[in-house]
């Protein structure tokens, strides 16, 4: 029997099933698990979550006197009446990546705590909750939806410390947004975006002092990490009702279409179209963060040295793909203006691929900083044009994510 009951109600024995609410709202990044500390109930309390589901098969049921809100005999009823409940509070409109910047970070935040649980729990040897990987999914996927450069963007900030777990969920968000220009439908973009958030799962069964080594691996420890996407595979199949297609590129985003990847040496037309796409959204990420052995490179730079990488390595439809979904010039990207004034892209235009928002702030002919103002290349009449890419290390502005972002520091 399901109950859905007040919070108030909540005593330890309880198996709290669902939370009714945004993943956003409340405290724990999965549920379906037996209450045993009233600390849990403390922080749930402190939330804005009013009203909970429970099992009564599996756990208390609500005190003698106490009344249930609704009751429920399967787990169908509840789930359509938590989808409906969601679909009236969900708002996917197209905003702007500066009012869409202030809900990606919460949204990053708590997908980072997420996916920390997952990983610590996949290492003690439990299986991967992938019910609750799926709520955060819908959070990323809505993100993207309402503005795919902002949430994208933010997760590339990340530091060398945390990069194991915000580069699931930056590929996650990428797979989401690669899904979209390739014309997925709902169903496949939501499996495409839980395949990127599990798809270096593997790593945590990796020893952490190879994992986060700061200089370049001895051919030993290359071995181990090669062994990721098959230890993940594992770890996926000791678990029940995973989708298939996290499975499959759990196991081969390595893989090249040449057939020179792990673990399997597939060419390209054995390797699948979610794993093609895994492979460039996992690189891409990898490339554009800063790593404990090196310094993330510009986004634009980063498009065209995979662009080189093509042959043998990337789908090359796919790829075309990725670019659109990015922009040429993706946000972040530091640019030369005909004017020969320095830009950096803070939004991507609607029309064309070459012409981004973009905020300048700095004179090469006068080899000075200016006042920093907004451009729309797009717009008719705009005298600007981009002239090239500049590379960052060049100037080392220290302010460049300021500039885009608006935040200070990393938001993590």
């Amino acid at each position: 029997m399901l109950k859905r009951i007040s919070v108030e109600n909540l005593t330890v024995g309880m198996h709290l099933k669902e939370f009714c609410g945004s993943w956003m709202e409340h405290p724990f990044w999965r549920t379906g698990f037996v209450i045993t500390d009233t600390k849990d109930i403390d922080s749930i309390l402190a939330s804005s979550i009013k009203e909970v589901w429970i099992d009564c098969a599996k756990g208390l049921d609500v005190a003698l006197g106490e009344q249930a809100i609704s009751v429920a005999e399967s787990e169908a009823q509840v789930d359509a009446e938590l989808t409906r409940a969601a679909i009236d509070v969900r708002k996917v409109e197209r905003t702007p990546v500066a009012a869409e910047i202030a809900r990606a970070v919460k949204i990053c935040a708590k997908s980072k705590q997420a996916v920390t649980s997952m990983f610590n729990e996949a290492r003690m040897g439990k299986t991967v909750d992938t019910a609750g990987a799926q709520r955060l999914v819908e959070e990323i996927s809505d993100s993207v939806t309402r503005n795919p450069g902002a949430l994208i963007s933010l997760a590339r900030l990340k530091t060398a410390d945390d990069y194991t777990y915000m580069h699931s969920v930056a590929v996650c968000a990428l797979m989401v947004a690669l899904s979209k220009q390739l014309a997925l439908d709902e169903a496949q973009t939501r499996s495409a975006g839980i395949a990127g958030l599990l798809h270096d799962l593997g790593k945590a069964k990796m020893p952490m002092d190879v994992l986060n080594k700061p200089g370049k691996l001895t051919d030993e420890e290359f071995a181990i990490i090669k062994s990721h996407p098959e230890e993940g595979y594992r770890m996926l199949l000791a678990g029940s009702g995973v989708d298939p297609v996290a499975l499959d590129v759990v196991l081969h985003h390595h893989e090249k279409t040449d057939g020179s990847g792990y673990p399997k040496h597939l060419k390209a037309e054995e390797i699948s179209l979610f794993a093609k796409m895994g492979a460039v959204c996992d690189v891409y990420d990898a490339i554009t963060s800063n790593r404990p052995y090196k310094s993330g490179w510009d986004p634009a730079e980063s498009l065209r040295k995979m662009a080189e990488w093509t042959t043998g390595h990337f789908d090359p439809t796919v790829f075309q793909a990725f670019v659109k979904s990015l922009g040429i010039y993706p946000i972040g990207s530091l640019v030369l203006l005909s004017s020969g004034r320095l830009g950096i892209v803070v939004e991507q235009g609607e029309k064309s691929l070459l012409t981004p928002r973009v905020k300048v702030f700095f004179s090469t002919k006068a080899k000075a900083r200016i006042r920093p103002e907004v451009l729309d290349l797009s717009r008719p009449g705009c005298p600007e044009k981009i002239a090239g890419r500049e590379d960052p290390a060049k100037w080392n502005f220290p302010d460049l994510n300021e500039l885009w972002s608006g935040l200070s520091g990393s938001p993590w």
